[in-house]
């Protein structure tokens, strides 16, 4: 865990990598939860025995679902201290080069990439994020996130 004692030495850290978050399993239950939540019942997440002789041998995870998880690894990974909020702002790009299978491990790695002033006296942060699976050569997720942060 990476701790920052305010915004100032958050925007000192700019082009460098934030670290890792610890790995975590994707269960089923989860893929089900998500899928009640957002309405996405697709097979290809849902339907285990139709899934295992599908195009990926098991059901695997919504790609929003693996992009949802970020806040979660993130807090595994930094925090900045001496502020009065943060919101999330929106994203620049998101890519889902690999699907997620349930069962996998994925962790977060997060890499701080811009940090500049923005409306009301608040910092505008983007931070590329690469969700990796355990033992595959390309991630679940690459994904810009954009926070404004409030001192």
């Amino acid at each position: 865990m990476r701790v920052f004692s305010g915004l100032d030495s958050f925007a000192a850290a700019v082009g460098e990598r934030l670290g890792h978050s610890d790995w975590h399993t994707i269960t089923q239950e989860q893929v089900n939860l998500f899928a009640e939540a957002t309405g996405d019942h697709q097979w290809i997440h849902l339907d285990t025995e139709r899934a295992a002789s599908g195009p990926f041998g098991g059901t695997i995870a919504h790609g929003y679902l693996t992009l949802s998880l970020i806040p979660m690894l993130g807090k595994e990974i930094y925090q900045v201290d001496n502020l009065a909020m943060g919101i999330n702002y929106g994203l620049n790009k998101v890519r889902f080069p690999q699907p997620v299978r349930v069962g996998s491990r994925v962790r977060a790695t997060a890499d701080l990439t811009e940090v500049t002033e923005a409306a009301q006296g608040a910092v505008q942060a983007v931070v590329r994020w690469t969700i990796e699976i355990e033992g595959e050569d390309k991630p679940a997720c690459v994904a810009e996130t954009v926070a404004r942060l409030h001192a």
